[in-house]
């Protein structure tokens, strides 16, 4: 607990970055940026032009701004073109309508995994994973407006980034287990390297943080209350520079301090500890079960009730790879979440993705037939497959990695 006993009473709107993300950048020789050909593209990610920025903003407010190929590529595009124009200082970030990101359009995937198209499903990994590495090891100052939800993948986009803005609105959660899938596009480097075990257990469960709690286990940098975004962006479009510390001073005109909720999951930070510190999900279980009879607290009821509700494969899949995230660098995770990817719309194992998306968010019945059906039916073998490397016929996820050295 005495990690969080300077965080809990109060927290600042400005707190240091979980993520050592200080890197100074030269200016690149200045060219056009490409026309994207794609119209969907193009409206479902605009752009606004300031004097010494640009803003790229994710257009699909009916769907929360859910990912598709096509979006991931255009920003990869817009972001390369950005950090090689030298008349552009930083970059943001923001989504339209009430949420950030709610990650991956899951339900696209899931048609066109019906339709036998899996070679569609395995180029957005490669081309999302991708722009997440350029976002861990861009050269310029970059902030994110995480204003709402921000879900899934939607942290994977935002989070590598430099600033990390939240608000009152912000939501985040990794609700992937309920799915049959698993935490990915970088999400195995930053959840495990929370403060204990939170990591775990967000990933496995799915619970919420708010933009308070974000600050407090550091995984947003700056606070701002909805009603000043406004102001916020002004300052910042005002802005004439390529110095971080400039941008973070016009950040921190709007601070304020926050304080995290009594009753929210900061404070349960022992019992997480204690329960989610454990090496299988099985002991984790039990040991949630002990506390529960000891303490006859809710939460440890409600929190085995979510585990119950997952993917009993996922979960055991999401517990190796945050432990394993642990000792990696973010292009070592994003490999390896690649693989486990790949593995997971491949059914050759589990069709417990399809299943999820399909219980869900398709027919909406809650009610999704895992296979295996219970944790003592997961074996070992299972979960090894996940994490193996390819054979020839497959290749490996490959980033850009003597070209784009990693400061995270």
């Amino acid at each position: 607990m005495q990690r969080f006993k300077t965080l809990l009473p109060r927290t600042r709107f400005s707190s240091p970055s979980l993520f050592s993300n200080r890197r100074a950048f030269s200016a690149q020789p200045d060219y056009a940026e490409r026309n994207d050909d794609d119209e969907d593209s193009q409206n479902q990610i605009l752009v606004e032009g300031r004097a010494k920025s640009r803003t790229a903003i994710l257009n699909r407010p009916s769907s929360l701004n859910a990912l598709t190929t096509s979006m991931v590529a255009r920003l990869k595009r817009l972001y390369d073109s950005w950090e090689e124009n030298s008349d552009i200082g930083f970059v943001l970030m923001k989504g339209s309508g009430s949420a950030f990101c709610s990650g991956a359009d899951v339900v696209r995937l899931y048609h066109s995994l019906n339709e036998g198209k899996s070679e569609e499903a395995k180029e957005f990994f490669k081309t999302l994973y991708s722009f997440v590495y350029l976002q861990g090891t861009y050269l310029k100052p970059h902030v994110s407006i995480l204003n709402g939800r921000t879900m899934g993948c939607g942290s994977g986009i935002s989070l590598p980034g430099m600033f990390r803005v939240v608000t009152d609105k912000t939501i985040f959660s990794h609700p992937e287990a309920q799915i049959g899938f698993h935490p990915d596009a970088g999400a195995s480097y930053l959840l495990s390297r929370l403060p204990g075990y939170l990591g775990e257990y967000l990933a496995l469960t799915g619970d919420k943080l708010n933009g308070v709690e974000m600050i407090a286990c550091r995984l947003a940098t700056h606070y701002s209350l909805n009603a000043r975004l406004a102001w916020l962006e002004e300052r910042l479009g005002k802005l004439v520079t390529d110095d971080p510390s400039i941008v973070e001073a016009s950040l921190s005109q709007y601070a304020d301090l926050v304080y995290p909720e009594r009753d929210g999951i900061l404070h349960k930070i022992d019992i997480i500890d204690r329960c989610f510190s454990h090496d299988t999900v099985e002991e984790i279980v039990e040991a949630l079960e002990k506390e529960a009879a000891d303490s006859l607290d809710q939460w440890c009821l409600t929190t085995l009730r979510k585990l119950r509700e997952a993917s009993p494969l996922s979960l055991k899949v999401i517990l190796q790879s945050i432990r394993e995230g642990r000792f990696e660098t973010l292009d070592q995770c994003l490999v390896r979440e690649y693989r486990v990817s790949v593995r997971a719309i491949s059914k050759q194992v589990s069709s417990d993705f399809t299943e999820g998306v399909r219980a869900r968010m398709v027919d909406k019945d809650f009610a999704p037939k895992w296979d295996p059906p219970s944790l003592k039916d997961v074996s070992e073998d299972m979960v090894d497959h996940y994490f193996s490397p390819f054979d020839e016929f497959e290749p490996e996820l490959v980033l850009p990695t003597a070209l784009r050295e990693p400061y995270m």
